[in-house]
């Protein structure tokens, strides 16, 4: 970071892109699978070439976020390893959603609602693709796990839609300013201070 430049560097155009892709395979992989799940939300279907396309091409959709995740994965794995600082903060997690931050733990790149966040996704996206495999050729699957699939597929989809909820939620409209750093790749040094102050220490001392 330059002293004379008011943007601190956030996420790097590769890490920006790895992200958006996740983003975008998880939401296709997502929307096509309410539309089979529930009949109430086959309207879905049509946003994405009618039923047979969406049976068809849904699998693939996991496919290519389960990819792309572990690309991102790769990248980020050791920064999102959770210390004794991010336990407490996630114990304290309420103050940070209501911005009362005080006596929270100093956050790093990431802080632990992030790094939470991130191994739950993780942890969901293996379950998702083994029950997806089964689902996916259940004529050769024994019945008792087929029908485990059936049970565990759409309730891991559905906690794992709800982990994306909160974090677009807190990415926008909680924390505006963390949008702009996975879009355009830099922060205001003093968001940096206030959100990630011992990443932003490590950056300002480069």
């Amino acid at each position: 970071m330059s002293p004379n430049n008011p943007q601190v560097n956030r996420f790097s155009l590769a890490e920006r892109v790895t992200h958006w892709l996740v983003a975008l395979s998880f939401l296709y992989a997502a929307l096509t699978g309410l539309a089979l799940w529930s009949p109430r939300l086959y309207w879905l279907a049509t946003m994405f070439g009618g039923g047979t396309t969406v049976r068809g091409w849904h699998p693939w959709g996991g496919v290519a976020f389960a990819a792309f995740f572990a690309v991102m994965f790769r990248r980020w794995r050791r920064q999102m390893a959770l210390d004794g600082d991010d336990r407490r903060w996630l114990r304290l997690a309420h103050r940070y959603a209501v911005h009362e931050e005080a006596g929270l733990p100093e956050a790093g790149r990431f802080n632990a609602g992030q790094k939470a966040l991130f191994w739950m996704q993780g942890t969901a996206l293996l379950l998702l693709v083994a029950s997806g495999v089964v689902l996916w050729w259940p004529e050769a699957m024994p019945r008792a796990l087929r029908l485990a699939a059936v049970l565990l597929h759409p309730v891991v989809a559905v906690v794992s839609i709800a982990g994306l909820i909160v974090h677009i939620y807190m990415g926008t409209a909680a924390v505006p300013e963390a949008f702009r750093g996975m879009i355009q790749g830099w922060v205001r040094p003093g968001w940096a201070a206030s959100h990630h102050p011992k990443w932003y220490r490590e950056v300002r001392g480069r």
